[in-house]
């Protein structure tokens, strides 16, 4: 019986490897704190922090609120770190932060062409890191007229 349980728990070693899948630190979903790209989270610091660092300001930015409260923005996707230290220069905290893609949204490909909509509860049209340059700007452009015309301005020229 014991032979069993080892061949078995060979084989699910095997399948897990072969699968690419891994127990090890660092794996997926290992991060600390996870952000959707364009979204904010709250989080408390430690007392005493004085100073932020922030591995990849182009994956995550941070700011410090009253209270002892962070808030960590998602800015690209990826995997960065946050630091948090004290006056003496002590580590406080040290965290992973990783930026995720934002969810219930539909990507179209078109070719090489890239577009993104947000489907909740109607497909509208969503700008995201990786949409065709095309698709971004028209949509940009959208967009600040639409705001100029509520401000009662007039509406930006098209490019």
């Amino acid at each position: 019986m014991v032979c069993v349980r080892a061949g078995v728990a060979v084989r699910v070693a095997l399948a897990l490897s072969l699968s690419g899948a891994a127990l090890v630190p660092g794996a997926a979903g290992a991060a600390d704190i996870t952000v959707i790209l364009d979204q904010a989270k709250v989080i408390k610091l430690p007392d005493r922090v004085t100073t932020l660092v922030i591995g990849n300001p182009l994956i995550a930015d941070a700011a410090i609120q009253s209270g002892g409260q962070l808030v960590v923005t998602g800015k690209g996707y990826g995997l960065t770190n946050i630091i948090a230290l004290d006056r003496a220069g002590n580590a406080l905290m040290d965290k992973s932060i990783e930026v995720v893609g934002p969810r219930g949204v539909v990507v179209v490909y078109r070719g090489i062409e890239r577009e993104t909509y947000s489907c909740s509860p109607k497909c509208e049209r969503q700008i995201t890191l990786g949409d065709s340059n095309s698709y971004f700007d028209a949509t940009i452009a959208e967009t600040a007229a639409r705001n100029g015309l509520a401000q009662g301005g007039a509406a930006a020229a098209p490019k």
